[in-house]
């Protein structure tokens, strides 16, 4: 076992994020920390640590990435839609020039990038940065677990050119409402974007169990 510095919790939990443990995958603390050049040690402590985000679930030989049916999956995006909106409407009525610079930014940046998986993580940090101008530290942390939850069941559809267009149209929408003060406008905007996000997700899930 070769030594690093690898924190095995940010690596797994980036690993799950990515897909490269795929929900389902057998995660064995002995085997995952020879990979690592880690002892079991710290990655057991790391797998209880994403246990309790609701990533892996503890099983006789180790942990297992956790596989969500539609439903469950459908009650994260509900959960996610009351808190994303309430986002929307706190950032309108509190966001300062810095909140607003750092939208402004994020918007820019996704416009100018190509390729798909940039554009879609660029979107996600428009989402962090407009939690951020929302000023309430435990929305922010909450949406950060079901982000996690929701990020592994990002399928092909959300990496189309025509659905990231449409993203980048509605994050601009509902960037111009929190500009200009406009909680309910925001909400409403939010709620939308939200709902068309959650029914992709839903109907491409239906289709890949076909």
């Amino acid at each position: 076992m070769t030594p690093t510095t690898t924190n095995p919790y940010s690596e797994l939990r980036r690993r799950i994020m990515e897909g490269v443990h795929a929900p389902g995958d057998l995660l064995v603390p002995a085997a995952v920390g020879e990979q690592l050049g880690v002892s079991r040690t710290p990655v057991r402590e790391a797998l209880i640590r994403l246990e309790l985000e609701g990533l892996v679930t503890k099983v006789s030989r180790g942990f297992r990435v956790l596989e969500r049916t539609p439903e469950e999956i459908l009650d994260i995006c509900e959960a996610r839609i009351a808190l994303e909106s309430a986002v929307a409407l706190s950032a309108a009525q509190r966001r300062t020039e810095l909140d607003l610079a750092r939208l402004r930014r994020s918007l820019d940046e996704a416009r100018t990038a190509r390729a798909p998986a940039d554009r879609l993580r660029l979107h996600a940090e428009w989402h962090v940065a407009l939690r951020l101008a929302a000023h309430n530290p435990t929305i922010v942390e909450l949406m950060d677990l079901l982000d996690a939850r929701l990020h592994v069941y990002d399928g092909k559809a959300s990496r189309t050119p025509d659905n990231l267009d449409l993203v980048e149209r509605e994050h601009q929408a509902v960037y111009e409402a929190v500009a200009e003060g406009d909680g309910t406008r925001a909400q409403e905007l939010m709620v939308a974007h939200q709902q068309r996000t959650r029914d992709l997700r839903i109907a491409e899930m239906a289709e890949s169990n076909h």
